[in-house]
């Protein structure tokens, strides 16, 4: 099945929340980036992790393959003062200099690449000493919570397995195959870090952020989506009428030196 995230870059743009302040945080204070740092971020989406790396310094290239959600990308960097140099292009082949940045970041997005092929790119990129951050943010579900119910009727719209990081470690959060992908594309020093926060939503903001779930407003018609719409505004009134919902969210990253 067709996955095609710009069907539903404004969603996304308004309502999947991007990386939290506490990793950026992290990766400044462990050294990982430094203000002034050349930054390529591949899959960019709408620029969630290139904004954030903009805002705290970074000379940041950002690169994804639909025109769309750059479009998205752009219009917020614009809103926020930043100046990112986005451009279409793949992970697995940026078109760009070897040798050329000290840090290349793929925020919730490496599961969506040819992995081998991106981490040899990324490693082709990188100036020697410069580091590789593969980092993932999501919702999770537990037992009973509005993520868990909500799969579940996501599941009764979409059966098919469209996202093919479920099938190794999405629902805990945690991606080990990663430290694969890097080691055999050269990359040493390899360390990770994760943890967990807890993201707001109002209705409306819960509303739109499902829509932009794989699943849902990347593959479904306009009829379909708006039939799930429908359900899932009838499931949250019977279960969980109350809002802003609390939704527990994981930060995983994986760190390697080029």
């Amino acid at each position: 099945m067709q996955v095609d995230f710009g069907r539903t870059s404004q969603d996304y743009a308004r309502h999947r929340a991007g990386f939290p302040d506490a990793f950026f945080e992290r990766l400044l204070r462990e050294g990982i980036f430094q203000p002034g740092q050349r930054v390529l971020d591949l899959g960019a989406g709408t620029g969630t992790l290139a904004r954030g790396l903009a805002k705290r310094g970074g000379d940041v290239t950002a690169l994804d393959l639909s025109a769309s959600m750059l479009d998205s990308a752009r219009t917020l960097a614009s809103d926020e003062g930043l100046s990112i140099d986005f451009r279409v292009a793949p992970a697995e082949r940026t078109g760009l200099p070897s040798e050329s940045f000290g840090l290349v970041t793929a925020g919730t997005c490496w599961h969506w690449f040819d992995r081998a092929a991106a981490a040899r790119e990324a490693f082709r990129v990188l100036a020697p000493g410069g580091r590789l951050v593969i980092a993932h943010f999501d919702w999770l579900p537990l037992p009973g919570n509005v993520v868990q119910v909500v799969h579940t009727l996501i599941d009764s719209f979409n059966p098919s397995q469209v996202a093919p990081y479920v099938e190794f470690g999405h629902d805990a959060g945690i991606y080990p195959r990663w430290f694969q992908d890097v080691a055999t594309a050269g990359f040493s020093g390899l360390e990770s870090f994760s943890f967990d926060t807890v993201v707001h939503y109002s209705y409306e903001a819960w509303m739109g952020r499902v829509r932009a779930s794989a699943k849902v407003g990347p593959v479904l018609s306009e009829e379909e989506a708006a039939r799930f719409d429908v359900a899932h505004a009838k499931l949250l009134a019977e279960r969980f009428p109350q809002t802003p919902f609390a939704v527990p969210h994981r930060v995983f990253a994986l760190v390697a030196t080029r």
